[in-house]
């Protein structure tokens, strides 16, 4: 699995990350992000009922194709919980030592959430295959490169404030790929089951990265 999500964000260069109040279809929302050229797509326990959510585009992969995993995993339980409704990644907003476990035992991949250079260093030991770099947007594109100094090598997520104007500018700077959240998945269109505009959204999103690397 590790292996499948490294390389739907080398190909794709994007993670779509949801949080909404409610989710109308959750299939239809993976089948709509994937339209658009973005199959990996992470829900958020901030989201009521989650593990609903994700069972549903779990149980539906065969026919959009899309990874699903969750994220603003807290604790060892809504890991499990996780896991067991099916999702094929963790995320969390920084360093959660027994989420890693968690993951680690059960095989699955997980991205800790990291800023500072030490905290970098500490996903890493603790085995996360991704390293989320968050808050992106408050430090830039040029802090990703700086980190790649002493950690050559390392794959990172930027996440907070990515959209259309500085995605490329974070991909140049070495990410394995970047989040995008409420620029192609805004809440009130998952609300509505608005997925021909999520659709829209993505495949701008994505094309917006193709073009620039052509």
């Amino acid at each position: 699995m590790t292996e499948l999500l490294e390389t739907r964000l080398r190909e794709d260069r994007a993670l779509a990350v949801v949080r909404a109040d409610s989710i109308a279809d959750a299939a239809g929302l993976a089948a709509a992000l994937a339209e658009g050229g973005i199959r990996s797509v992470e829900l958020t326990f901030t989201t009521p009922d989650v593990a609903r959510h994700i069972r549903r585009i779990a149980d539906t992969a065969s026919d959009h194709g899309a990874v699903v995993g969750v994220g603003t995993v807290m604790t060892a339980d809504q890991a499990r919980e996780a896991i067991d409704a099916g999702a094929q990644f963790l995320v969390t907003p920084g360093l959660r030592p027994e989420v890693a476990t968690v993951a680690r035992e059960a095989g699955v991949p997980f991205s800790l959430g990291a800023l500072t250079p030490t905290e970098v260093a500490q996903a890493l030991d603790l085995g996360s295959d991704i390293v989320k770099i968050f808050p992106a947007r408050a430090h830039g594109p040029q802090y990703l490169k700086d980190l790649q100094g002493p950690y050559p090598g390392v794959k990172l997520l930027p996440s907070g404030g990515i959209n259309d104007a500085n995605a490329n500018e974070f991909l140049d700077a070495g990410a394995l790929a970047v989040c995008c959240g409420t620029s192609v998945v805004p809440p009130q269109l998952v609300q509505d089951a608005e997925w021909d505009q999520i659709s829209a959204r993505a495949a701008a999103f994505t094309q917006g990265i193709a073009a620039h690397r052509r």
